[in-house]
């Protein structure tokens, strides 16, 4: 267990990796496809709101979806704020590359078990979405790709 903390957090920050390049290599991956989606949820809101995640017009006066495509930025800008984090650590940090895909894990993990569990409003489904959003469809492969980089990260190069 001691081990695996100090590969969590290391005792220099520095640029030397020594998990598997598969796990280096994954984590750039990622990084940038979370990248992507946080500037599409950012910058695209209205696209990213409606074509990918599904979800109908509200129709109000005043019109509510004004309001709802700000907080959807805002969480684009959220995103994009950890994106920036992996991005110093791959190009500065790389011995952090665990403790951020432990992060991930623990984003992707809720997504596949907490959101099951507290989510009552399955019954809306069809109310206010015209489908699962790509993020709920594909959670739990992203949690099993994410335990599996995880895991390499962990592993120490002789």
């Amino acid at each position: 267990m001691d081990g695996i903390l100090n590969k969590l957090f290391p005792e220099s920050a520095n640029n030397d990796f020594r998990g598997h390049k598969i796990a280096l290599w994954g984590f750039i991956a990622f990084t940038l496809l979370m990248t992507w989606r946080s500037i599409i949820h950012m910058f695209f809101e209205k696209y990213g709101f409606h074509e990918i995640a599904n979800f109908s017009m509200i129709a109000g006066d005043p019109d509510p979806m004004i309001l709802i495509y700000r907080f959807f930025s805002l969480w684009g800008f959220a995103q994009l704020i950890f994106c920036v984090v992996c991005w110093v650590v791959i190009f500065r940090y790389k011995t952090l590359i665990p403790l951020m895909y432990l992060l991930w894990l623990f984003e992707w993990s809720f997504r596949t078990f907490g959101y099951p569990l507290i989510r009552e409003d399955i019954a809306v489904q069809g109310i206010y979405t015209i489908g699962a959003t790509p993020g709920a469809v594909g959670a739990p492969y992203i949690t099993f790709i994410l335990i599996i980089l995880f895991s390499l990260s962990l592993i120490q190069k002789k």
